[in-house]
């Protein structure tokens, strides 16, 4: 992705005169003789490592001043970096007017600080490698505990599908038990209604009311319960 930050200091035009600039502050684009603007910066760029290196480990990823601190990004001593201008740029005085006007209001406090447009962009690219460095880092850790976790997961399945296999067979032998029991039942219950027709067939040669049941058992009675006492 492109990185715009640079807008409000780098102009690919001619630069102004200082009478036609509001508060007649000198247009000091970034540039050198025989460069334009935009090679400027791109030589700014390059002459700064693409790898940030962390010296100490970052406790709270959220704290942007401990990345730039563990990324050893340094603080100049005239204080110019580029938060501090960033926070000039927000400033109620200039946060409302055009945008060329905030440059030129910027250009022309960093003149008379004496800090050079180039070393605040410097300071920007060398910020800007710190967080994407970071990214990379948190990115690859994000990416670590996804391999990680994914194959936890998996031995999670392969556990859950075995011990669901092995309730399932305990499942279906549960169920070929009762379904033995449920036929050996039957088949008794078969006999004993024939026993019965024999028994009933021999009484009804001596009984007008035959009290033989040849049917299913009758219903075995609740049990009664004896109240508690109060």
């Amino acid at each position: 992705m492109s990185k715009k930050w640079y807008n409000y200091f780098v102009s690919t035009e001619t630069p102004a005169s200082s009478s036609e600039i509001p508060g007649g502050a000198p247009d000091s684009s970034v540039s050198k003789p025989g460069r334009t603007p935009a090679q400027t910066v791109a030589e700014i760029a390059s002459s700064v490592a693409a790898e940030a290196k962390f010296s100490t480990p970052v406790s709270d990823p959220n704290s942007f001043a401990q990345i730039y601190n563990a990324a050893e990004v340094p603080n100049p001593s005239h204080g110019y970096t580029i938060l501090k201008v960033i926070e000039m740029l927000q400033s109620e005085h200039i946060h409302n007017l055009p945008s060329e006007v905030k440059r030129s209001s910027i250009l022309l406090a960093l003149d008379a600080a004496g800090v050079r447009i180039e070393d605040v962009i410097e300071d920007a690219v060398r910020r800007d490698r710190a967080l994407d460095t970071y990214e990379r880092v948190l990115q690859k850790s994000v990416e670590d505990l996804e391999t990680h976790k994914t194959e936890e997961n998996r031995q999670l399945e392969q556990e859950m599908e075995k011990l669901m296999g092995e309730y399932r067979a305990r499942i279906q032998k549960n169920s070929d038990e009762l379904a033995r029991e449920k036929e050996r039942f039957f088949g008794w219950r078969l006999q004993k209604q024939q026993e019965e027709k024999r028994i009933a067939d021999a009484v009804s040669y001596f009984a007008s009311e035959n009290p033989i049941t040849t049917g299913g058992a009758p219903a075995m009675p609740a049990p009664t319960r004896t109240p508690k006492e109060p």
